[in-house]
C-alpha cells in the first residue's frame, strides 16, 4: 500500500525532523526598531498579573524582514516594557507575520500573540520606513533618514513574557490553567545604524496600539540582528486574572467559537 501521508510517523522520522530544526543556521534580519517612553497608565492597564510595570514606562516596536531561504519574511512586533518578579523584559501585544508558517509554532508553542498583517521595511539612500499593517490600516509607521553608524553591542539576552493557554471548548474561559512563559533570545547584531525621524501610530479598533502614544522619543535604529530563542514555563497563573485581557490575542474574542460548519471551507 501507498505511504498515508496523514498517517503515523515513525518514531526515526519524529527525531529526524526535531534534530533538522535544531540544527539552523543564523538567520539574519534587517529591520527598523524604535522605542519611545509612553503614558505609564497605560503601560500598567495592558500587563495581565503577575506582570507588573518597570521604572520607564517604556514601548519598542520592530518590524523587520527576514531572509529565510526561498521564504522571506516580514516580522513584527509592539511590546511594552514588563517585570516578572526581578526578571525585566517585554510584553509583546501584537506580533504580525507574513506567513502562516511563522504564526504556528509561536503561538502554539510559546504562546506569542502572532497574527497575519503586511510587514513593509523600506530604505531607499538614507531614508528608511518601516510599517505594520492589518485590514488595511498601517496602525504603525516608523519614518527617518539614518543620521550616522553606532557601535555594535555585544551579543546580549532578551527576555519576552508570552501567556500561553486554550479557550475552553464551552465557551467559559479556558481549558486549562494558563501558563507564563519566559521566551530568552539570544541576540547579535552586525549592522547598527541611528535614525532620525519619528513614529506614527494609526487608529484602529484591531490593533489598538495608539492608546500607548508617543511621550517621549528615546531612539530609532536600522540594523541586522540574528536570534536563537528557547522557551521556559515560569509559573502557572490564575485563568481568572488572565481572563479579562483575553482580547489581546484576537480581532474579536468572539471568534474563539465561530467553528464553521462540518464540511465547509
Amino acid at each position: 500500500m501507498a505511504r498515508v501521508r496523514y498517517g503515523a510517523r515513525t518514531e526515526a522520522e519524529i527525531t529526524a525532523s526535531r534534530t533538522a530544526g535544531s540544527r539552523l543556521p543564523d538567520i539574519w534580519s534587517t529591520g527598523v526598531t524604535a522605542v519611545w517612553e509612553s503614558d505609564p497608565d497605560a503601560v500598567a492597564a495592558v500587563l495581565p498579573p503577575p506582570l507588573k510595570p518597570v521604572a520607564r514606562p517604556l514601548v519598542r516596536v520592530t518590524v523587520s524582514k527576514v531572509d529565510l531561504p526561498g521564504y522571506p519574511l516580514g516580522a513584527g512586533s509592539f511590546a511594552v516594557a514588563a517585570a516578572h518578579g526581578d526578571v525585566e523584559g517585554w510584553y509583546p501585544l501584537v506580533m504580525p507575520m507574513t506567513h502562516e508558517r511563522a504564526l504556528i509554532g509561536g503561538r502554539e508553542v510559546f504562546g506569542e500573540p502572532k497574527k497575519l498583517g503586511e510587514v513593509t521595511v523600506e530604505r531607499d539612500g538614507l531614508v528608511v520606513r518601516g510599517v505594520l499593517a492589518r485590514h488595511g490600516i498601517a496602525f504603525v509607521e516608523v519614518r527617518g533618514a539614518v543620521s550616522g553608524t553606532l557601535p555594535l553591542p555585544e551579543p546580549a539576552q532578551r527576555t519576552d513574557f508570552y501567556f500561553k493557554f486554550l479557550p475552553a471548548v464551552d465557551g467559559s474561559g479556558f481549558d486549562a490553567d494558563p501558563v507564563l512563559v519566559h521566551c530568552l533570545r539570544d541576540e547579535k547584531v552586525r549592522r547598527l545604524e541611528r535614525v532620525t525621524g519619528d513614529v506614527l501610530l494609526r487608529e484602529s479598533m484591531y490593533d489598538p496600539v495608539a492608546d500607548l502614544p508617543v511621550r517621549r522619543l528615546v531612539e530609532i535604529t536600522f540594523g541586522e540582528k540574528t536570534s536563537a530563542q528557547r522557551g521556559r514555563v515560569a509559573e502557572r497563573v490564575s485563568a481568572q486574572a488572565l481572563l479579562p485581557y483575553i482580547h489581546q490575542r484576537y480581532d474579536d474574542p468572539r471568534q474563539i467559537l465561530d467553528g464553521p460548519p462540518e464540511g465547509s471551507a
